[in-house]
């Protein structure tokens, strides 16, 4: 199955060299050869022939783009954080010959720890998400909340072997031959606790005493986390000033398919809680997807008040959206949403849920989730 990606890569290759992070199987590799085919230079540090070569030799990579004649050219690299040093001579490239460098990766961990420093600045960072619902032919919403995003696993007839199988290799790949932490068990246990608390706000004390882990450890395994690209922190928004804000951040992995697989959810039940919090995550990827591949520099933040008000996504100070799963709206609904309206503070105010009519109740848009997505990737929302 076909999928029309919505980030540009042409057009951003043909204004400076960049890197192109995302999770494993996000489809960097695969949106690279599509985009670029055999127009580009196409290094594959996965070939452990060549990746041989350029460790011991980093200056033929000079000559094998040469081969393919005058340039500059544009080139891509696959797994760059495989041979960190090797940009040094990406550096040297741009500043010599004038190539155009797409460099993928999966780990900004690995790229520091691997002492380069991303090119000081000339190159551009680009971000590969899992898929939004619309780039899913025919989007099935309840599909998607049960096994998110991966490209791979939604093509999939046996979509949750997939996922078990991809949580098991990047435990093996990624955490353990690459030694980003010492305990792999230890690690397997946050892990879980971790995808049970999804888009929770984080408490290092409860989760330390949930897992047995250090509560310094588990700072560092979501640094592991946030590093490796397979989860993000959600940061509060704490200018409102009729009532005190909560300062504590809240974590996301990264697919709501990886998040279940973790947690060892089977089912979801349409009436319950995980299905809300799986409906609140959905539209949290597809916001924070958008900002990302248009290139708005508006922080993705989140909102909850000493008294208990809680919003759960608010883009700088221009958007505030409530994620309900409701079929009905109701004015409990509404609640936190008010309480943000009165700080006179941000320029619109939506809830998104799965009621099919749209209302305006005080102020406060109440959409269908199809009619934000449709506005979202239309830019009509002021962002």
């Amino acid at each position: 199955m076909e999928y029309p990606r919505k980030l540009d890569l042409s057009e951003l290759a043909s204004k400076k060299s960049f890197f192109l992070l995302g999770p494993r199987a996000a489809g960097k590799s695969y949106l690279a050869r599509k985009t670029f085919g055999n127009r580009a230079v196409n290094i594959d540090l996965l070939s452990s022939d060549l990746a041989f070569r350029l460790t011991a030799a980093p200056g033929d990579l000079e000559a094998i783009i040469a081969a393919r004649g005058p340039g500059p050219h544009t080139v891509v690299i696959d797994e760059i954080q495989r041979l960190p040093l090797l940009l040094d001579e990406v550096h040297r490239l741009i500043e010599k010959e004038g190539h155009r460098f797409v460099l993928t990766g999966s780990s900004a961990r690995k790229l520091r720890r691997g002492g380069v420093n991303l090119l000081a600045g000339r190159a551009w960072t680009a971000e590969l998400h899992p898929l939004t619902a619309g780039e899913i032919p025919g989007f099935d919403l309840e599909r998607f909340l049960r096994f998110g995003g991966l490209p791979p696993v939604h093509r999939s007839d046996f979509p949750e072997e997939e996922l078990h199988a991809y949580c098991s290799t990047y435990l093996r790949e990624e955490i353990q031959s690459e030694g980003l932490v010492r305990k792999l068990p230890q690690f397997s246990r946050f892990l879980t606790v971790s995808a049970l608390g999804s888009g929770a706000m984080l408490n290092f004390a409860a989760l330390s005493r949930d897992t047995g882990v250090p509560a310094s450890s588990i700072r560092e395994y979501y640094s592991v986390l946030a590093d490796t690209l397979l989860g993000f922190y959600l940061e509060p928004w704490t200018r409102s000033r009729k009532r005190r804000a909560i300062s504590t951040a809240k974590f996301y992995l990264f697919d709501v398919g990886v998040a279940h697989t973790l947690a060892g959810t089977k089912n979801i039940d349409r009436n319950s809680d995980l299905y809300g919090r799986s409906f609140e995550h959905f539209i949290g990827m597809e916001l924070r997807a958008f900002l990302s591949y248009e290139r708005i520099r508006e922080p993705l933040r989140y909102w909850r008040s000493a008294q208990g008000h809680e919003v759960d996504f608010v883009v700088g100070d221009r958007l505030a959206v409530e994620v309900k799963a409701t079929r009905r709206v109701a004015d409990h609904d509404l609640r936190s949403l008010r309480a943000l309206h009165e700080e006179g503070i941000i320029e619109a105010l939506l809830l998104v849920t799965q009621d099919r009519v749209a209302t305006i109740r005080d102020g406060i848009r109440c959409i269908p989730w199809q009619d934000f997505l449709e506005e979202l990737w239309s830019k009509k929302l002021p962002l």
